[in-house]
């Protein structure tokens, strides 16, 4: 079973790439227990993204297998996906 996870650009995950401290990607990568509690923090993780391309979100689908992906944006100030499919 895959854990939901969000990959998002971040002010401070930008900066941390540009000047190289630890060597990691410009993405930093949120682990959550559930899907459930990963959408409650989307719009948090949507107001602090600061990619055009949005938040991208995997994780594996109850009775499926595979890795299923989403793509996050606002659009009029809600959460919504706007891409989607497996992996």
């Amino acid at each position: 079973m895959i854990t939901p996870q969000a990959h998002l650009m971040t002010a401070h995950s930008l900066h941390e790439y540009r000047n190289r401290r630890n060597g990691g990607g410009r993405y930093e990568y949120r682990f959550y227990k559930t899907y459930r509690d990963l959408k409650k923090d989307m719009k948090n993780l949507l107001n602090e993204c600061i990619d055009d391309d949005g938040v991208s979100v995997y994780r594996s689908r109850r009775g499926q297998w595979g890795e299923w992906f989403e793509v996050w944006k606002l659009e009029n100030g809600k959460p919504t996906i706007v891409k989607q499919g497996w992996q």
